[in-house]
């Protein structure tokens, strides 16, 4: 296979090259001018230099491809709705313009956010309806999954959706940033009874290579979630042990999204990063239990690492980069 990979340098797209080049797939990688692909170079990955919001750099970049994994957007918990749309929709359009016709299948990683990250989740099947949320990551996602099933619909190209849950991993931002904030003040919101909704890299990666090569997959949306029986409470306690810290009390929930309301309007005003974000709180505040049986039937798609050898896996990664602070 002949797989070009956005957002290659990301966290769950450095992990998806790695493993496509294992399994021997040809990859190509679309990284900005002045990026670093020193990494990208050592596993044999053609490098091209493009952006996603200049649609002249992007000419040529399908040609004898066979599946296109679109991983780059904006992933953050704050910004103003443009950069979002512009990061995460025009910048799709843009690349989904140039795979038809010449790419055979384009696969979107969208979130489960696109879902509505304000309302609880739990057993929410792909098939469900979808509500925008007024938080503008989670609107992009939504919109942009509808400009890609519309270029399906139309028979323009094959396209798959994949909505993973929070990712997590040696790295990730649900462990570095994590342990960052919890070495000053990181409370739990609602007690931390919530599932943390967790899918671990690896699991993930496995889970998107099947979405892009199984034709049962063409047209479909599916849903990644590890089945770890794991609540906030418990993963941030067993996170924080790596480095002799603890979560910060706790924060009732509406609460935390009054302060939330009112650090994400000031900030935006400012242009600043707010101390705590909408975002944020829902995720933690809300559950992200998706159903993930069609991703089961279809794809035969399971959860291979579990919950303490991912773990085992986190704590020796903090402690070899902490080790070095």
């Amino acid at each position: 296979m002949n797989a070009l990979v956005t957002g290659a340098t990301g966290f769950i797209g450095s992990h998806l090259v790695k493993e496509l080049v294992k399994e021997k797939h040809s990859v190509r990688a679309l990284v900005l001018p002045g990026e670093d692909v020193s990494v990208l170079e050592k596993r044999g990955v053609t490098v091209w230099r493009g952006n996603l919001l200049k649609q002249d750099s992007l000419h040529g970049i399908c040609n004898g491809i066979d599946v296109v994994f679109h991983l780059a957007a904006r992933v953050t918990d704050w910004g103003t709705k443009k950069q979002f749309y512009d990061a995460i929709c025009t910048a799709t359009k843009n690349l989904i313009e140039e795979a038809s016709g010449n790419a055979e299948r384009f696969v979107y990683i969208s979130s489960v956010a696109a879902l509505g990250c304000n309302r609880h989740l739990k057993g929410v099947k792909e098939t469900d309806q979808p509500q925008k949320s007024g938080i503008p990551y989670n609107d992009a996602k939504l919109d942009t999954e509808k400009l890609v099933k519309s270029c399906h619909d139309s028979g323009r190209i094959a396209c798959t959706i994949v909505r993973p849950a929070n990712v997590t991993g040696p790295g990730s931002v649900w462990v570095q940033d994590v342990l960052d904030k919890m070495k000053g003040f990181l409370p739990i919101v609602g007690g931390g009874s919530n599932s943390s909704s967790f899918v671990y890299i690896d699991n993930l990666v496995d889970g998107i290579i099947r979405a892009g090569t199984k034709e049962i997959a063409k047209g479909n949306i599916y849903h990644f979630r590890d089945d770890w029986n794991v609540s906030w409470k418990q993963y941030l306690n067993d996170l924080g042990l790596f480095i002799g810290k603890k979560p910060s009390g706790s924060i009732p929930f509406r609460l935390a999204l009054a302060i939330a309301w009112v650090c994400d309007m000031v900030c935006a005003l400012l242009r600043l990063r707010p101390p705590l974000t909408r975002f944020s709180v829902y995720i933690m505040g809300r559950d992200y239990d998706v159903d993930t049986a069609l991703t089961r039937k279809q794809l035969g798609w399971k959860t291979k690492v579990p919950y303490d050898e991912a773990m085992e896996r986190i704590g020796e990664w903090v402690k070899d980069v902490y080790s070095k602070q």
